[in-house]
C-alpha cells in the first residue's frame, strides 16, 4: 500500500528533525502541557485592574523587621524610661529620661548609656559606670507629672485623683479646665474622658499655654512608641483668659469644670451658664482665705451653686522594716551548736545573743507553720517615714442646682 508507506516516511522524518521542534530550534509546548501557578490562575480570573493590583502587592517588599536587638515590649529611642536608685534611709531617687541612640544617664552613683537601655525590657536591673544598680521601667502618669518639666506649681496627682472623684468624670464627658499651668491636669482629665470625650483647656499666659501643649505632646510621643497605640487627642489647648470667653461657652454644654486659677470666682459667672445642671466645679485654692472670697462672691452674685464639702487631701507614709540587731546568730549555726550539746528536744529553741530576747517555738508549734518560724525569726520595725507629703492644696466642690419648683 503506497499510500501508508508514504504517511510513514512523513512521520519519521518529522520526528527526526527535532521531536517536533519549531523553526527557531525550541520544542513546541501543547495546550495540555503548560503549568500555570496558583497565583497566575487566579490573575487569569480577575478583571485586569485588580489583576495588575495583586501583582503589584506580591511584587512589594516585606516589612522590615524591628531593630536588631529589640524584643516584643522593650525600649525603643524615643519613648521615656524611669531609673530608680535606692539611696540612704530607704529613700528612692528617681530619674526620668527620653531615650536616644548617642545619649547618656546621668546619675549620683554613675552614668549608663542609652544604647545599654534600648531593647531591654522594662524591670530590668542594670549597673552604671561607677558599679550602682538602677532599675530601670516605663513611668506612669503619676511619676511624669511629678518630674516633667513645670514652670508654675502642678496640681498633686493625690489631689488631681480627688477632684476627678469630685467631679465623677465619665468617657465621653466635656470638661472645662480653666489653668492649663503645666498640662498635669490636662493629662489625667485626658485619660478620664477618654477617645470621645474632650477638654477645653484655657491659659491665660503665653508661656505655661506652650509648656502645657510640650508636655502633653511628649507623653503622647512616649505612649506611642512604647505602648504601640495611639493616647487621645482630646485635649484643645486655648490662650485665652477665661472670663473673656462668655461667646465660646455659650455653643457648649459641660458635664464637669476645675477651675485652678488665682481667682476663681471671676471665671464663675462665665461658665456656670454652659455647666450641665447638677453638674460639679471643682475649684483648686492654696488657703482658706481664697475659699472664702470665692464663696462669699457666690453669695453676693446669687450664684446657682451649692458648697457641698471643702477638704484637703494628706498622705502619710510608712517605713516598715527590718530590725538592725547587734551580735546576732542565726538559726543554722544555733541549732548545729545545739544539737551537739544539749537534748533534742530545745532544737527549736531560738536564741538572740546579747539581748533579753528569747522565743521558744515548742510552745506554739500547733499554731506556727514553719513558714511562720522562718518569719518571726526576725523583727520588724513600723514607723511613719521621714518625708512626709505636707498641705498642697483647698479642694472645694460646688454643685450647680436648677430654679426652684413651684
Amino acid at each position: 500500500m503506497p499510500g501508508w508507506g508514504g504517511l510513514r516516511r512523513a512521520l519519521s522524518s518529522v520526528l527526526s528533525s527535532g521531536n517536533g521542534a519549531a523553526s527557531g530550534g525550541r520544542p513546541r509546548r501543547r495546550v495540555w502541557e503548560t503549568s500555570l501557578s496558583p497565583l497566575e490562575r487566579v490573575r487569569r480570573l480577575l478583571p485586569p485592574e485588580e489583576g495588575a493590583e495583586l501583582e503589584r502587592c506580591v511584587a512589594a517588599p516585606p516589612a522590615a523587621p524591628e531593630a536588631a536587638g529589640a524584643r516584643p515590649g522593650s525600649f525603643r529611642p524615643g519613648e521615656l524610661a524611669l531609673a530608680e536608685m535606692r539611696r540612704k534611709n530607704n529613700r528612692t531617687l528617681k530619674l526620668l529620661c527620653r531615650l536616644a541612640e548617642g545619649s547618656v544617664l546621668a546619675s549620683p552613683g554613675g552614668v549608663l548609656p542609652h544604647r545599654d537601655i534600648i531593647g531591654q525590657l522594662p524591670g530590668q536591673m542594670l549597673c552604671t559606670s561607677a558599679g550602682a544598680r538602677l532599675l530601670l521601667r516605663r513611668p506612669s502618669l503619676e511619676e511624669y507629672v511629678l518630674l516633667m518639666p513645670r514652670g508654675p506649681a502642678i496640681a498633686y496627682p493625690k489631689d488631681i485623683s480627688a477632684m476627678l472623684m469630685m467631679m465623677d468624670v465619665h468617657p465621653g464627658d466635656t470638661v472645662l479646665e480653666t489653668g492649663s499651668g503645666s498640662g498635669a491636669m490636662s493629662l489625667f482629665l485626658s485619660r478620664a474622658v477618654g477617645p470621645k470625650g474632650r477638654v477645653l483647656s484655657y491659659e491665660i499666659r503665653d508661656d505655661h499655654h506652650s509648656l502645657a501643649k510640650k508636655n502633653y505632646r511628649h507623653w503622647r510621643a512616649a505612649w506611642k512608641i512604647g505602648r504601640m497605640e495611639e493616647w487621645p487627642d482630646n485635649v484643645d489647648f486655648i490662650l485665652k483668659d477665661i472670663s473673656t470667653a462668655a461667646a465660646d461657652m455659650e455653643s457648649l454644654t459641660l458635664d464637669a469644670v476645675v477651675l485652678d486659677m488665682l481667682n476663681p470666682q471671676s471665671a464663675l459667672p462665665v461658665v456656670y451658664q454652659s455647666l450641665k445642671q447638677g453638674g460639679v466645679c471643682a475649684v483648686y485654692l492654696a488657703n482658706i482665705t481664697q475659699v472664702i472670697h470665692l464663696l462669699d462672691r457666690i453669695r453676693t452674685c446669687k450664684l446657682p451653686f451649692s458648697c457641698e464639702r471643702i477638704m484637703e487631701v494628706t498622705h502619710r507614709n510608712w517605713l516598715v522594716l527590718p530590725a538592725k540587731i547587734k551580735n546576732f546568730k542565726s538559726n543554722q549555726m544555733l541549732e548545729t551548736e545545739e544539737n551537739i550539746e544539749e537534748a533534742p528536744h530545745k532544737e527549736n529553741e531560738e536564741r538572740y545573743n546579747q539581748d533579753e530576747v528569747v522565743l521558744k517555738e515548742s510552745e506554739y508549734n500547733e499554731s506556727l507553720s514553719n513558714c511562720a518560724e522562718v518569719c518571726s525569726s526576725v523583727p520588724y520595725v513600723a514607723k511613719p517615714s521621714y518625708w512626709q507629703e505636707g498641705h498642697s492644696a483647698f479642694l472645694t466642690k460646688l454643685r450647680k442646682f436648677g430654679p426652684l419648683l413651684s
